[in-house]
Order: C-alpha cells, then sequence, then structure tokens
C-alpha cells in the first residue's frame, strides 16, 4: 500500500500518484486529502511548488468518479422503483431533494432533514401529495435543537411554511401559522419532541399531537384549498427533524381513523411535479457538472487541467469527463462538450460567467467550489462573481451531500481572503504552512532606489525604453524639477537599470514583473532593440492571444528565451523550477504580492536573488479601475478624482509596508547593482544549492554545541534513570 492509499485514496489514483513519481504527499497534501476526502471546507495556504493543485485535485476527482459510480449502480440520488408499502405508487414517500431550499440537508432515505443555517429558514416539501378524500397522518421528531415548523403546504406554497395562504405550520415555540399568522396553539415542543400531523380530508381540518396527547384542531381548510394536493412539508433554522410516514411503526399511533401517508391509495395520491428530470430519475443534466474550479489566469486553469488528467490516468468504467473553459477559444466546441456531458470544470472567471448567465452551464448538481489563488481572483475583482455563483449553487446536493469549498493561496493572510471565507465557508479548517509571512534563507532581496535627482542620465540618453504614455500631454521639462518630470525620468531610468542587474549578474534565466500590461509591452520592446538577440524575452500577460501566451511559456520553460516578462496576474502559481532571478520593475501594491513574486527564488534549497527597483519620488501611473474598455484604447490621463485613469503611484510608501509586514529592513544596492555576499552564508552561486562548509558550518556548529551538549547530558540521565527504574520493579516482583 502506497503512502497516498493509507490516507484513503483509490488504489487507481495512488497508482498515478507513482508513475509520476510522487512517492511521498508533501505537507499540505497530507493535511488536505483526508479533509476533502472526509466532506470539509478548507482554507489551503501554501507556495506554488508545494503541491498544493494536487492536494484539492486529487480528492475531488476521487469523490467525483465514486459518485458517478453510485449513481450508476443506483446508491445515490432519488431511488428508483422502492415499493411502498400500502399505496399504488412504486415511489417511497420522502422528502423531495429537488424541493428544498439551499441550505436544507436531506438524507438519502428521504427521511431525515437538517439545516445548519442559523441566520435564515430552510424548508421543504415530499415528493407525494394527498388529495380528494381521506384522513391522513405522518410523525416529525425533533432530533437536534434548533427552530422548526412542520405541517401542511399545498403546490402554490412558498417552502417557508406558514408564511402565506398555502400552507399550514406548528413551531417549536407553541405557535400555529398560517398567512403570516402565529398565534399560541397546543405548547412549545423540542429535542425527542414527537410531532404528529393530521389532515382531515373530510371535514377540511388540520391539527397536531405532541408525543401522542392531542392538541386539538388547529385550522379549517379555507375552501378555495379543499381540492388541492396537500404535501408534507418542514422548515427548519439551524435544526434537524426525522420523519416517518408509515413505513414503520409509529411511535404514537393515530386515533379516529387516520392512516399513514405511506398506504394512500393510488387514485388519492399525486406526484410532485418538481423533480429535477423525473421523480424517478438519478442522473444529473450533461451541463451539469460535480465540480468548479475557479482559477485567475489560463496558464494557471492549463495545469491544473493537466493534473487532473494525469491523475485520472487510471480511472475507467466510469469516466470522468473534465473540461477547460477559458477565454479565447472557440465557445461553441465548448458548448458542444458541456452538451455531451461534463464532470469537472477548471475555469477561468469570464468565460465561465458568460456560459453560466446563458444556461449553456448550470449549477444545480455542484458539489466542489474551489477558489484557486483567492487573493489573486479577490485583488482582480472578482469578488462579487464569486459571490453570485455561491448564491446560484444549491448548499446540499440531491443525495443530500453538503457543498464544499476550497479556498487556496499563497497567502491567506489577506483581510478580504478572510471575509469572503466567513461569509461564504461552512466552519473552514486551516491548513497554514505559510505560516506569518517570512523570506526563505535561501532568497537574497535586496532594493535598488531611483532617484532622478541623483541619476540625471534620463536627461541625456539618446535610447530609451518607451514609457506608457501617462506624460504625453504634460509639457515636460528636463530642466524643471516637477513631479511630472521625474515621473517621466524614473520609468526611463528603471529601463536602463534593468540592463544593468542582467548584465551586472550574467542573468541567464529570470522572471522580471511589471506592473502594467502596457509596461511589459514596453520592457519587452526594449530588451529586444537594445540586446538584438542578446536579451531575448517573450511576454506573459491578458492582452497576448491564448495561444501565444502557451507558446511564450513554454520558450521560457524550456530555456528557448531567457527572461519571461510578465504582470502578478499572468504569472500567479504558475510552477517554474530552477529559477534563480527575480527582477521587480516596480514593487507590487499588495505587500503579499512581493512574497509572492520573490519566493520564486530560491527553492529546494537553491539560492536566489531578487532585486526590486523602487522609485525615490511619486510615479504616475495607469489605473483603469473605473474604466469601461479595462484599459484598451485607452488614453484618458487625467487622474481618477478628475474622471480619469491615472493615479500618483507611491513607491516609498510600498517599501515600508512591505518592511513592516515583514519586520525586516532590505538591504539597499547601488545603481550598479554589485550585491554584497553575507559572511555568514560564504561565496553564493544563485541557481545552485548553498554549500556546506566554510564559516557557514563552523558558525553552526558554534551557535550549536551548548544546546547538543545539554541534550547528551538529558539523554544520558533519561536512559539512566529508566534502567534502574526497570531493575527496582523486577526487583520488587521478586519479593
Amino acid at each position: 500500500m502506497t503512502a497516498f492509499e493509507e490516507m484513503g485514496v483509490l488504489p487507481e489514483i495512488a497508482k498515478a500518484v507513482e508513475e509520476m513519481d510522487w512517492s511521498l504527499p508533501t505537507d499540505v497534501q497530507a493535511e488536505a486529502i483526508p479533509m476533502i476526502l472526509g466532506g470539509g471546507d478548507v482554507l489551503m495556504a501554501a507556495e506554488t511548488g508545494s503541491g498544493k493543485t494536487g492536494a484539492f485535485c486529487l480528492p475531488i476527482l476521487q469523490t467525483v468518479y465514486e459518485t458517478i459510480k453510485d449513481i450508476r449502480e443506483g446508491k445515490s440520488g432519488p431511488q428508483k422503483g422502492a415499493q411502498s408499502s400500502g399505496g399504488g405508487s412504486k415511489v417511497q414517500w420522502k422528502m423531495n431533494v429537488y424541493d428544498r431550499g439551499d441550505a436544507m440537508a436531506i438524507s438519502p432515505d428521504g427521511l431525515l432533514c437538517q439545516s445548519r443555517d442559523q441566520q435564515t429558514w430552510n424548508g421543504t416539501r415530499s415528493n407525494k401529495a394527498v388529495y380528494g378524500k381521506g384522513k391522513y397522518y405522518y410523525e416529525g421528531t425533533v432530533t437536534d435543537e434548533g427552530l422548526c415548523r412542520v405541517g401542511w403546504s399545498t403546490e402554490k406554497a412558498k417552502l417557508d411554511l406558514g408564511t402565506d395562504k398555502f400552507g399550514f405550520g406548528f413551531g417549536g415555540t407553541g405557535k400555529k401559522s398560517w398567512d403570516k399568522q402565529f398565534d399560541s396553539y397546543g405548547e412549545s415542543f423540542g429535542i425527542n419532541d414527537v410531532i404528529g400531523c393530521y389532515l382531515d380530508l373530510e371535514k377540511c381540518e388540520i391539527k397536531w399531537s405532541k408525543n401522542g396527547i392531542d392538541l386539538g384542531k388547529a385550522f379549517d381548510i379555507p375552501g378555495h384549498l379543499k381540492s388541492e394536493p396537500f404535501y408534507a412539508a418542514v422548515v427548519l433554522k439551524n435544526a434537524e427533524m426525522e420523519f416517518n410516514f408509515g413505513t414503520k411503526a409509529f411511535k404514537f399511533p393515530p386515533q379516529g381513523g387516520y392512516q399513514a401517508l405511506s398506504s394512500v391509495a393510488s387514485e388519492n395520491c399525486k406526484e410532485s411535479k418538481i423533480a429535477g428530470h423525473g421523480a424517478t430519475k438519478a442522473t444529473p443534466a450533461p451541463n451539469a457538472p460535480q465540480a468548479i474550479i475557479i482559477e485567475p489566469s489560463r496558464e494557471l486553469a492549463e495545469q491544473t487541467l493537466n493534473q487532473i488528467q494525469k491523475f485520472k490516468k487510471h480511472l475507467s468504467d466510469p469516466e470522468v469527463k473534465e473540461l477547460l473553459i477559458i477565454g479565447g477559444v472557440n465557445v461553441k466546441e465548448q458548448t458542444d462538450i458541456l452538451a455531451k456531458g461534463v464532470d469537472i470544470v477548471v475555469a477561468t472567471p469570464g468565460r465561465l460567467e458568460d456560459l453560466i448567465s446563458t444556461s449553456k452551464l448550470a449549477l444545480s448538481q455542484v458539489r466542489f467550489f474551489v477558489l484557486d489563488e483567492c487573493d489573486g481572483l479577490l485583488s482582480a475583482g472578482y469578488g462579487d462573481l464569486i459571490n453570485r455563483l455561491h448564491q446560484q449553487i444549491p448548499k446540499v446536493t440531491n443525495d443530500g451531500k453538503r457543498l464544499q469549498m476550497v479556498v487556496c493561496s499563497a497567502t491567506l493572510h489577506s483581510f478580504d481572503v478572510k471575509k469572503m471565507a466567513e461569509k461564504l465557508m461552512y466552519f473552514p479548517t486551516w491548513i497554514d504552512l505559510k505560516g506569518q509571512d517570512a523570506v526563505p534563507e535561501t532568497v537574497h532581496h535586496c532594493v535598488c532606489m531611483v532617484d532622478p535627482s541623483i541619476d540625471t542620465q534620463w536627461k541625456t540618453l539618446k535610447r530609451h525604453m518607451v514609457t506608457d504614455g501617462v506624460h504625453e500631454k504634460d509639457r515636460l521639462n528636463y530642466e524643471a524639477h516637477t513631479p511630472e518630470t521625474y515621473s517621466e525620468a524614473v520609468k526611463i531610468l528603471k529601463g536602463e537599470y534593468v540592463i544593468n542587474a542582467l548584465e551586472e549578474h550574467k542573468m541567464d534565466v529570470a522572471l522580471i514583473f511589471c506592473r502594467t500590461k502596457v509596461d511589459c509591452d514596453n520592457l519587452e520592446k526594449y530588451l529586444q532593440e537594445r540586446g538584438k538577440g542578446k536579451y531575448s524575452c517573450v511576454c506573459l500577460h491578458g492582452d497576448r492571444k491564448p495561444q501565444e501566451r502557451k507558446e511564450n511559456l513554454e520558450k521560457f520553460k524550456k530555456r528557448q528565451v531567457k527572461y519571461l516578462i510578465c504582470t502578478d496576474v499572468a504569472a500567479r502559481g504558475l510552477d517554474i523550477s530552477g529559477l534563480p532571478y527575480v527582477i521587480n520593475v516596480t514593487l507590487p501594491d499588495e505587500k503579499q504580492n512581493y512574497i509572492h513574486r520573490i519566493g520564486r527564488v530560491g527553492r529546494a534549497e537553491r539560492m536566489g536573488l531578487a532585486i526590486s527597483l523602487v522609485a525615490s519620488c511619486k510615479e504616475k501611473v495607469w489605473y483603469h479601475s473605473n474604466c469601461t474598455s479595462k484599459g484598451r484604447g485607452c488614453y484618458n490621463t487625467n487622474l481618477t478624482d478628475q474622471g480619469g485613469c491615472c493615479i500618483w503611484y507611491n513607491e516609498p510608501q510600498l517599501l515600508n509596508d512591505v518592511e513592516d509586514h515583514l519586520d525586516v529592513t532590505i538591504d539597499r544596492i547601488s545603481t550598479d547593482m554589485k550585491v554584497p555576499i553575507n559572511e555568514f552564508d560564504g561565496k553564493v552561486t544563485y541557481g545552485e544549492r548553498r554549500k556546506a562548509g566554510g564559516s557557514m558550518y563552523k558558525g553552526h556548529v558554534e551557535f550549536l554545541a551548548p544546546t547538543v551538549a545539554e541534550l547528551a547530558q538529558l539523554e544520558k540521565k533519561a536512559q539512566t534513570t529508566f534502567i534502574d527504574l526497570k531493575y527496582k520493579k523486577k526487583f520488587a516482583n521478586r519479593q
């Protein structure tokens, strides 16, 4: 048995994992896989490359596969062909999984109902109704504390029983209710109490009993409802009730000629119209997947889909069908695949929303809702979309399983992520393998200040990087010390400093972060023109066509080009191994993203260098937050408070925020980009493993020697004490 099988993973999936050379689960996989398989909501904080994609893809794939198999074998969903004990219908009486509130959970046999929503009422009705004539009875037992109302409703009634003219309820507070009228009746009831529900279609009366004690007539059925079919109904708020329709002995059998609902004659029984794809059909619609995984970028979505395909290599009969939904691809191809049947969807937000809004993709069967790189999704403005989708997804599946949410990110310490988790997730388990943000020892990170008042070469450069155009309408005077002039100077100098860093450290491979897509394009063009092949590079951002992005990423991974220039969103979550260098042309506007960026180097005990270029003054930049075109073809260089699309970017303040967050002072380097070597680390070659020996080894020994000696003495004492006690006990037994 493999280590993955010991966590409950199917042997077929474990075999595929073994063929991927995953001999042991990573820390995040060891924590998350059992939790997700066990049905829990999970918040994961782990770095890219830690195995978190596998940590959620693997258990989701397994659960979806097992669910499909159960449906095929008739073990899941509404049961087929169950013969009731006395009626002519072959469908057994139960609560209807298709006719229920979002947070109403119903057991597979349809007899136990539970809602753990503490804020709202959630109701359900039975799958069958009685009408015409006769006297009928069923029992409901309160099996957990909470608020509940139980009784009878018609097809026109709301699920919030007793709040309109079409339903009659009796609540645990001792109130009967109809048409929003709550009047005292009988007495209150709670856990372990058995409530008998009586319907007399001869006299047109409704009443209840508590633990066998008749509470008397509660309602006369109005004339307009006498011919209506009546369903057993319940509404719960953080409560649980179990029902008996007569398939087993009643705890308090009814008196006065009332019969169990399970023995209703077929001529007085009607099946609910609300039954999904048929009251006896358990197969979900083909365009209704069981899992939706949302990724912030096309590249990451493709990466996740690829993992699922590898995991399912040995799964067959039934087949699990997955679909990649991203923009830039012919939508008809995606809708055709949806129509044929899909179980797992991996998607980017835009195209996913389009398919849902046009009913091409249904959310009725979603069991897993996954937000990967959640902080990136929220910072990109998809918070409202996530809330809307969550509201549309049923909180309990048709076979009584609760919706599971999995949220993954390199940083869970974001306020927005925490706020979203509190609102949407159900008592999530935090798997935080990062703890408070910190920079690994294997990463040298430093800052080069860009000060146009000191370095004035920007005034005389004949060739420099084309800037982003925010100052095109400003009358710049290179001899005037205006904020606009210095802002333009910063943009020019940063292009030169990137060249300085590449040359000084002979960077053969590097990830270069720019703030905007325009900045990426400008830097790519400048490096290509300046180097004439020496600085081979490609771009990765949202305005490039999907096929180009895919090809560019492959070129960089295969080292066909030296540098990948990208925005935060495009690079988020991509697992690019063996990176020795990162350059931040501009600091990110969120301090957590600083860790995310520089954490791309210094992995697998290999040393890495991250250099950030920080303007000493404010810089005017594009900010298309309210732009109708999202920046495409936008030339409005006014500030946002003047109806424009620009802001003043304060990098000195951002640097202070990062240092406060990390509780460190980041080393400053000069514009020649020379990085001083820390004596403790000894000689460093970026991209290679940190070498032991020399001053580093000596320093560790000197530091740890006293502690090691103390531990040795304690171990000796413990062993001696154990031996003494052992022989004393042996001697005492002989006495």
